[in-house]
Formats: structure tokens, sequence, C-alpha cells
């Protein structure tokens, strides 16, 4: 059982007063470049006086959490000295970059990554103007800020996000500050369990510090309401061991951060000293810290007779209309002028040196640390040959495996080669997916409490590197964490619950577009790797909750340099594919395959051919090539996707058993993508190339695994959209047999040989009997599917005939 928790006595007056005087000083300058960000385009000393032409048009209320966040990056950076930490920094609260930015410039680190931004008045003036101007900065830690890793343009991640960082990195410590605003989300609230998956021996540390200063927006916050007691035993609840900071007396406030702050880092360390030198992992009462301190700390006390510091309103814009209002530029100059800018800079407006003494050097900055930066440290994965898993297939549609399984056993191998920068992440279904083959080299970390009987298939272990919690928010939170500190991993969920990240993927995607486009001294790092499985067509003892293929629209809308979708029709396929994947940076892939027993159609030479090019016709599945003289074909049989694959190839048997004289040209797409114009997506078709596939007229019968409009956007600029018939998902779905709910949605055989007897004109009337024995088919097999709870057997066991 987990001890109770340590009371440890921050020590007190830890602060020499020439310390005290410093820090306080380091502090004030960071508030004050805060304060310049947020309101002024120029005049940056303030050498005279302040007129509405110096102030921001665009005037944003962003104070409100950015004392407290430079008040403990501050503090952290008299540790990092002091004991030589490896540590890097996580600002949560929403629109707090003024709280980071300050420290970052203070400490030469954007100057030399932007040496327009220098060290003087003139770079200071164009630091103000640049954030949140167009063509500049945002109000969040974004991509463009050096040692950020973590935005927050959405609440919910910070913590997630900081614990990703230090798996498998054991000298780093991520501080990360939460906003109490943001703990009220559910990704947050989930996320503060990572500490039961934290190792002492093999990862790193997490110090989290509460940032309770009472307000969101306009409302106040919960955990600001809640007694003292209450919140101390949420904590205490969730396996830690808090720490209170609290007050408003600036050099009173220092003094208990010093003390607490530095207790803090030794607890750590005595942590992990101890289960280093012992060998034993277990689960400590990891420290974290409650910072209570005013919103808008050091700020305007009132405004227009309104409360502002420790007020909702300090998360606002206090002062607006100030291009209108001398009263409102002149509290401002009082403002600013209360930090004493004449004690801080030089005339020139650079740091006076015994404050710039106080940062941190070189990479010990954590603006600088190349773990915030993790491409740099990004190694390649040593990668088993993905062929040596290859399923043997004498002939096309006649082998049966399940697919993700054989993933398995290449994620097995990568795992067992890449031992410490290399894991698996999915909520309770790794098994469930038919990935328990990484087991043989890896169990599931587990931190928290151990039975006897989880010996007998439970496969939990302290060292292990598998991560399962039921919250795939944190699951993708923790492997962004990990790719972004240059490491590698994959993410794996049922298909249809991917949207609980829909607003996550989002989030990361955006941050990559602005790596690859505006930030060019960021490095590379691994791509996001998504796994979706327990496919919609698949449901028929799950029913309808689980029947969303829509993951996929919402990916097709991000930019086209950092998204990929794959369909691997097979298990040969899906190898290829994830080995590239796994292989990539800066992208987000999404590969969607089943993890139920299917057809296997390409051998390993031919399925590496096929992924390569993303998108081809299986000659062995046509009849338009006539060798000597080749017809066009009457019809195209496309198809994307495991299960729409299947049923594609089963109409085509039909067809040409039924209609001799009709030349059928077979396309499986691969590479979603591929059916996009070249000119909107980098992996998108010619328009001659797609002409030479799909014909310009000829009617093409498209069988999608997800919702059919999504391939009508895709190909909405090529030739004769009308001829294109999409069938997909149409929520028409329950507790079905696999082929019942492919008829509902009529992405079965029957339907589709149906859909092809309508759009070619020279089969006419003359089909009409074929079209009834269609019709009759579906009746037949829906009956028996409600009748006996299975289909038939000739379709559980149909095998490609030619």
């Amino acid at each position: 059982m987990v001890a109770s928790p340590e009371r440890l006595s921050p020590q007190e007056n830890l602060l020499s007063p020439d310390e005290l005087k410093k820090i306080d000083a380091y502090w004030r300058a960071c508030n004050y470049l805060a304060v310049g960000m947020i309101y002024l385009r120029d005049n940056p000393l303030l050498k005279e006086t302040l007129k509405p032409e110096h102030i921001k048009y665009r005037l944003l209320g962003h104070w409100g959490a950015s004392p407290a966040l430079s008040f403990s990056y501050v503090h952290l950076n008299r540790l990092i000295n002091k004991y030589d930490l490896n540590a890097i920094y996580l600002a949560g609260p929403g629109h707090g970059a003024p709280g980071v930015l300050g420290p970052v410039y203070l400490e030469g680190t954007y100057s030399e990554v932007y040496p327009d931004k220098s060290e003087d008045e003139e770079g200071m003036q164009k630091f103000f103007k640049q954030f949140s101007f167009p063509g500049h900065i945002g109000s969040h830690c974004t991509p463009e800020t050096p040692g950020s890793i973590h935005e927050g343009g959405e609440l919910g991640y910070s913590v997630s996000h900081a614990y990703g960082t230090v798996y498998d990195n054991p000298d780093l410590i991520a501080a990360v500050v939460v906003g109490d605003g943001e703990a009220e989300t559910g990704p947050l609230a989930t996320a503060w369990h990572s500490n039961k998956f934290l190792n002492p021996i093999r990862d790193g540390a997490v110090l989290p510090i509460l940032n309770l200063n009472g307000y969101k927006i306009a409302n106040p916050t919960v955990l600001s309401r809640i007694s003292a007691e209450e919140l101390e035993s949420l904590f205490i609840g969730y396996g830690y061991t808090p720490y209170v900071v609290e007050g408003d007396d600036p050099a009173i406030m220092h003094q208990k951060m010093a003390g607490t702050m530095e207790t803090c880092i030794n607890h750590i360390r005595a942590i992990q000293e101890e289960a280093r030198r012992t060998g034993e992992a277990k689960r400590p009462r990891w420290p974290m810290i409650i910072l209570r301190t005013p919103k808008g700390w050091t700020g305007p006390k009132e405004v227009n007779g309104h409360k502002v510091e420790g007020f909702w309103r300090a998360h606002q814009v206090p002062m607006g209309g100030m291009h209108s209002n001398p009263e409102h530029v002149r509290l401002l100059e009082e403002w600013m002028k209360g930090y004493k800018p004449e004690e801080l800079f030089d005339e020139n407006g650079k740091l006076i040196p015994e404050l710039k003494e106080l940062a941190p050097k070189g990479d010990r900055r954590m603006s600088a640390n190349p773990s915030a930066n993790g491409g740099i440290l990004r190694k390649d994965l040593k990668m088993p040959d993905f062929r040596n898993f290859a399923v043997e297939i004498p002939k096309p549609g006649t082998v049966e495996v399940e697919n993700t399984k054989f993933l398995g056993y290449f994620l097995r191998e990568v795992m067992r080669d890449n031992p410490n920068n290399f894991r698996l992440f999915g909520p309770d279904e790794t098994a469930s997916n038919r990935l328990h083959p990484v087991y043989e080299v890896s169990k599931k970390v587990w931190m928290a409490d151990f039975l006897p009987e989880d010996l007998d298939g439970s496969e939990l272990s302290t060292d292990g590197r598998v991560m399962e919690i039921l919250s795939e928010h944190t699951l993708q939170g923790w492997l962004e964490g990990y790719l972004l500190t240059g490491r590698h991993g994959l993410f794996h969920t049922y298909e249809a619950f991917a949207h609980v990240v829909d607003s996550m993927f989002n989030q990361h995607a955006k941050w990559l577009d602005i790596c690859i486009n505006e930030v060019p001294w960021r490095a590379s790092v691994s791509s996001l790797n998504i796994l979706l499985s327990s496919l919609v067509w698949r449901q028929d003892h799950n029913g309808f909750s689980h029947q969303d293929p829509g993951f996929v629209d919402l990916v097709t809308n991000k930019s086209p340099d950092v998204v990929r979708v794959y369909f691997p029709p097979d298990a040969n396929c899906l190898l290829s594919v994830s080995d590239h994947c796994l292989r990539s940076t800066d992208y987000v892939n999404v590969i969607i395959s089943d993890k139920q027993m299917h057809l296997q159609y390409l051998n390993m030479e031919d399925a590496i051919k096929h992924c390569t090019k993303g998108i081809g016709i299986w000659e062995w599945a046509s009849n338009d090539d006539c060798g000597k003289d080749p017809d066009m074909p009457d019809v195209i049989m496309a198809c994307c996707g495991d299960i729409p694959t299947m049923e594609s190839l089963a109409a085509t048997a039909i067809l040409r058993d039924e209609f001799p004289d009709l030349k059928v040209r077979f396309i499986n797409v691969v590479d979603l993508f591929k059916l996009m114009s070249e000119g909107e997506h980098p992996h998108g078709l010619s328009d001659r190339d797609f002409n030479s596939l799909f014909t310009v007229d000829k009617p093409v019968m498209f069988n999608f695994h997800g919702y059919p409009w999504l391939i009508h956007k895709l190909v909405y600029r090529r030739a004769n959209q009308d001829r294109i018939h999409v069938r997909g998902y149409k929520e028409k779905g329950n507790i079905n047999t696999p082929l019942e709910l492919a008829i509902n949605n009529q992405v079965d055989r029957f339907n589709l040989v149906i859909d092809v007897i309508d759009r070619v004109p020279k089969l006419g009337s003359a089909a009409a009997y074929v079209k009834e024995r269609m019709k009759n088919a579906i009746i037949e097999n829906l009956q028996y599917a409600r009748a006996q709870g299975i289909d038939k057997e000739e379709i559980v066991n149909w095998k490609w005939p030619y």
C-alpha cells in the first residue's frame, strides 16, 4: 500500500537579503515585460510619457496568470543553478504566454533564436509589438516560443504532456503549472493519475504546480472555493504530497516559494536516489505545490471602481478603450513604472549584469533545454525487417488472418530493439486489438497495488512500456509529450472512440503545421501514429454505439502538410504502411485496420509496391486488360478499407460470372489522399494519373469504409463527378451480422452488383434477371441473419474464385 504523505517542513527564510532582493527584481523585470507585451507597441522603457499612440489597438486581457507563471519560473531557475538540474517548463493556464515569454527573453534565448528581438531597447520594442499582433505570435506558448512543448491553446493537457516528457528520461524534471480553471477539465482530472505509471528508477519526475488564483474568465474556480482541508485531501487522494504556498506579499512569498520548491526538488531527488540505489521500483507520494496567489497579482487593484487584482476581471481587459481614455493610459504608465524598470535595465534596455547572472547558462536554460526541441535528441528507431512477418499468400483472397496480430509481432520486435525510446499507448485494448505479442517483450507498466491473481494473465509490471489507462486524452497526451522530447510511439484505440481526442488531435496537427512552416529552428520530431481498430463493420455484438468511422473526416480537414490516412486492405499492407509511419517525422499518420479475421490479397512484394504507390489496379481481380487488344473498362470497381475491399471483390466475382463480356477494372486505395488533386495534397494524383486509372467517363462504383460524402469531398475537382457513385456507412446499424450491416448501408456485394447494372448502359434490361436475383439474395440473407444470428456459410467462408 502507498505510505502516508511525507510531511517535510520547507526551510524558512532560505534566501539571504541580497538573494531576495535580486530574485524579486528579476521577477519584477518579468512582470514589466509581460505588461509591455500585452499593452505596448513601442516606448518600451517609458522614457517619455505614455500616449495613446504607444498603445496597441488590439488589447488583450492576458495578465491574470502571468505573474504566477514567471514567479514559478524564476524560482525554478534558482534551483537549476544550485543543483545543475535538467528541467523544462510547461505552462497550462490559457493565454499564459506573457508569464513565460518574459523569462525566456531575459535569459537570452529569445534573442538567440530571433536576433531582431535583441536585448536592448530596440529589440524590446519589437518584442512588445509582436505579441498577439497580426503576422506575429499568439497569446499562448505557441511553437514559436523557445522552450515550449505545450501551447495551452486548449485547456486540459498540460499534466499528461508533462508526464510524457519524463517517461524513459531519468534525469529530466518537468515543472508544469496547472491553471485552476484548467483543472476543471476532464482530461486534466484524469491526468493526475499519471503518477501511477511513473517508475522512479528509469523515468524522470514531474513537479505539478497548481496555480490557484481563484478565477476563470468570469467565474470562480471550483478548487478555489473548497476548504483547504478538502483541497489537500483531494491531492493526497491522487497520490501526491501537496505543499501550499499562499499569500500576496512578494517578499514573504519569495521566501515561502524558495523553501517549498527546494523541499520538493530534494524530495524528488531522494525518491529517485533510493529507488535507483536499491533497484526497488515502488510508487512514492510525489510532491506537488499548491500556489495560491491573487489573479493579476501586482497589477492594478481597481479600475473604474471595480476590483481587478484577485478577481475575474484580471483575466479580461481591465483597461479598455485606451485610445479614448487618457486616465487608463495614465494608470498603465503608473502600473509599469511601479516595477521600477530603471533599476532593472540599463539605459540601453539591457538587463543589468547582477540580474542577468541569475539565469541558468547554455542548455540548462529551460528555454534552451534540448528536450524542449526534441528533434535535436531524436534518434531513428532500430527497425526490424517487416518482411520477416509476412503472411504467405499462395492465392489472393483465400487465406484469412487477424491483420493487427501480425502488426503485433512486428511491434514486439520494435520494442525489443528500442528499449528506451519506444512505447505503445492504448486504452484497455492492447489484447483486444490483437497487439498482445508485445507482452512477450514488455508488459503494461503498473505502479499501483498488485494482487496475487495479477500473475494469471494481467501482464502487469513496474518496468513495462505498454501504457494502458481508460482515458484516450491521457494516452495521447503522454505520447505527444514523449514524441516532442525526441522519442517514438504508437497510439491505438477503437475506431468509434477516437472522437474522444478529436480536439486534441486538432491541437497537435496545428502545432506540427506551425513547426514545419514557420519555425525553422525546431528539429523534426517523430510522427504521431494512430491505429484505429475494432472497426465499424465488425460490431455485431457492440452495436450502433460502436459504429462511427468519422474520425478520418476530421483528419482530412487539417493541413495537407501534416496529415496522412491509410487503409491497408490486408496484413502485409498493414506491415508495410506501419513501417513507413514509424520511420516518418512531423506527421499525424492515421491507420485504419480491423482486428478480426480477414481475407488476404497481396504477397509481401506486391503489398510493398501497392502501398508505395498508395493506389493501384489489382490485375488479378480485373478483366479489362485483354493482352494484345486491351479494351476500355465498362466499369471501375474501386474500394478503400478491408471490409469494402472484400465486398467489392465479391461483387466483381458475381459480375464476371453473370456477365462474362463485362470489362471490369478493380482499383484499391491504401493512401486516402491519393484521391485529392496534386495541388491540394502532396500525395494527390495528377489529373492525368487519376484519369488514367479511373478513365474520364466510365462509371465508378467506389466502396468506402467511412461516410460516403468524404470521397465526394476529396475528388470534387475530378472530371465528370456524377459518374462517381460512392457507397459507405450511412448510420444504418444496430446489433447486426457483418453482412446484415453491410446490406443496411448498401456496401454489400449484392447492392454493388445492382449499382453496376443501373449504371452500365450496355447491360440494360438484359440484366433484369440478375438484378432480381440480387434483390432476392438480399432478402434471403437478411432473413437468415435475423433467424440464426449469423451469416450464411457461403458468406462467412467466401473466397475469391478466380
